[in-house]
């Protein structure tokens, strides 16, 4: 018998994705960080949802507050990464009924204050009883058409960049990051940029993602990686996950230009190549290896 852990999570979604089928109101499907629907003239929906689990994207140790603003703020990421505008969204809880009503206030004041930032209406949701405590969200955003940008546009010869630094979320940057949904409409409104993705699951498997959808390969540099001070090493940078950045990339021309408007927190890690080369990464030394994609994987 043929158990989960066998195929692992992304084994169990391409078989999953195997058997969806959707109609023409459907633009993208599963396979990028939100969904793609038909909406107006100039207008795309974008649909994502995320879920959080006790033991294994927080503890409650972390506060409530904290863990009700991580549930929105991964969605939120998922509609930044798509270059769109979070506009709504439903809160489903799985929660002990012996869990004080205190808590629940707590983890609310997290959901709705950083809705009112980023101007998400929260619309409805459910509640279940649960052992432990799950949060799962559903949101709404919208996007113009021609700022829509996916996983699968990445092109030979573009340059790969990188907001912020790597490594080390575990430490509380996961509880506490900004989802960097200024930053995709400042890219996506003053350049042409190719692919983007969140960094969830660490630089190296989500680049991966890119490169897969798009039938590329890609060079990035040790040397350039930008590690946070809470990183253990190189290693925590490429592969730990959590750190919701965005990993983008953009034709060499657009990044010429773009260098030269000397942007702080944009970092350049490396380059897309032919999809032949694979995907590698040199050290210090001018070494090349072939690069395994690693994160966090459910299963």
């Amino acid at each position: 018998m043929t158990l989960l852990k066998d195929i692992g999570e992304f084994g169990l979604i391409s078989r999953i994705r195997k058997s969806i089928k959707t109609d023409a109101s459907v633009i993208k499907g599963s396979g990028d960080d939100c969904a793609v629907l038909k909406l107006d003239k100039n207008r795309y929906q974008l649909f994502t949802c995320d879920m959080i689990a006790e033991g294994v994207d927080f503890t409650l140790k972390d506060g409530p507050y904290l863990i009700g603003r991580k549930a929105l703020a991964v969605s939120i990421s998922d509609i930044a990464a798509c270059a769109g505008l979070p506009r709504y969204c439903v809160v489903s809880l799985g929660i002990s009924k012996h869990t004080p009503v205190k808590f629940i206030d707590k983890l609310l004041k997290g959901i709705l204050t950083i809705a009112k930032k980023y101007n998400v209406n929260l619309v409805g949701g459910d509640i279940s009883r649960a052992k432990q405590l799950t949060i799962d969200v559903s949101m709404l955003g919208v996007v113009e058409k021609k700022n829509l940008v996916l996983r699968s546009g990445a092109r030979v010869g573009d340059v790969i960049f990188v907001t912020g630094k790597l490594g080390g979320s575990i430490l509380g940057k996961h509880l506490s990051f900004t989802p960097r949904l200024k930053e995709a409409r400042f890219l996506t409104k003053n350049f042409k940029i190719n692919s983007m993705i969140d960094i969830s699951d660490g630089l190296t498997q989500d680049l991966g993602h890119i490169l897969e959808e798009s039938e590329k390969g890609a060079v990035i540099y040790a040397d350039l990686i930008p590690v946070s001070r809470q990183a253990r090493n190189l290693n925590d940078a490429l592969s730990a996950g959590e750190d919701f950045e965005l990993l983008f990339t953009m034709p060499f021309k657009e990044a010429k230009r773009f260098h030269k408007r000397e942007l702080p927190g944009f970092k350049v890690i490396g380059e897309i190549v032919d999809k032949k080369y694979g995907f590698r990464l040199v050290d210090k030394h001018g070494k090349e290896e072939a690069v395994k994609a690693k994160g966090f994987r459910h299963f």
